[in-house]
């Protein structure tokens, strides 16, 4: 599998997470030190929060993980509780190969009228070792400690997002217990070539997709 390298971007004050598809390993972006890399975490307990997105073409749930990402899971619940993302949209979708086997689709409230909450502090996934693979769900952020209510669903397995010891990734915190199908379907969609700046040109969505509600449910 070739390898996935990461390129940082800050435009406007929001995250845009710019992967490129690579046949060498890339150099990361230095970031603020961090403990050496922990082992990849199990499994999220069967009794953990859970979150479905109501959307119009189905639903997503999401499984949550306080044990390992407290402040990220508390800070997405806390949205949802108070019902910021009704209404909500994904409306970014970056592809990294042309076949959509990696990449990653971007909600929240960028451009809503909703207000978002207090930014948070990072969990880097070289602490909590929660790793980007798969269904994995992050935050988006700016710099480290910015993050609100934005986050992302990952294609594929992209470890380069995970950080490193110079680099502190981005704050998974859950994973994407079932509705990948609707992930992946959306990945694919349209995309308008006349939105979006910066490293997000091209990936806007030309027909952003809502989210009805995001609901707590029963695990």
């Amino acid at each position: 599998m070739p390898t996935i390298a990461r390129v940082h971007q800050f435009v406007g004050g929001l995250t845009h997470l710019a992967v490129t598809m690579v046949l060498a390993l890339g150099a990361a972006t230095s970031r603020a030190a961090e403990p050496a890399p922990v082992e990849p975490v199990p499994p999220i307990a069967a009794t953990g929060p859970r979150v479905v997105l109501h959307l119009q073409t189905g639903d997503i749930v999401i499984a949550l993980d306080p044990e390992h990402a407290p402040i990220s899971t508390a800070n997405f619940l806390h949205y949802v509780d108070h019902k910021r993302y009704d209404n909500a949209r994904f409306y970014r979708a970056l592809k990294v190969d042309d076949a959509g086997q990696y990449g990653l689709l971007q909600g929240g409230l960028r451009g809503g009228r909703v207000q978002e909450f207090k930014p948070i502090a990072h969990e880097s996934p070289t602490v909590t070792g929660l790793r980007h693979v798969e269904g994995a769900v992050s935050m988006a952020r700016n710099a480290p400690g910015t993050a609100t209510s934005e986050f992302f669903i990952v294609v594929g397995d992209l470890p380069s997002l995970d950080g490193g010891p110079d680099d502190r990734g981005y704050a998974v915190f859950g994973h994407v217990e079932s509705g990948m199908p609707l992930v992946h379907d959306m990945l694919s969609l349209p995309r308008s070539q006349d939105v979006g700046d910066g490293s997000m040109s091209g990936q806007i969505l030309a027909e952003p997709v809502k989210i009805l509600t995001a609901r707590r449910v029963a695990p």
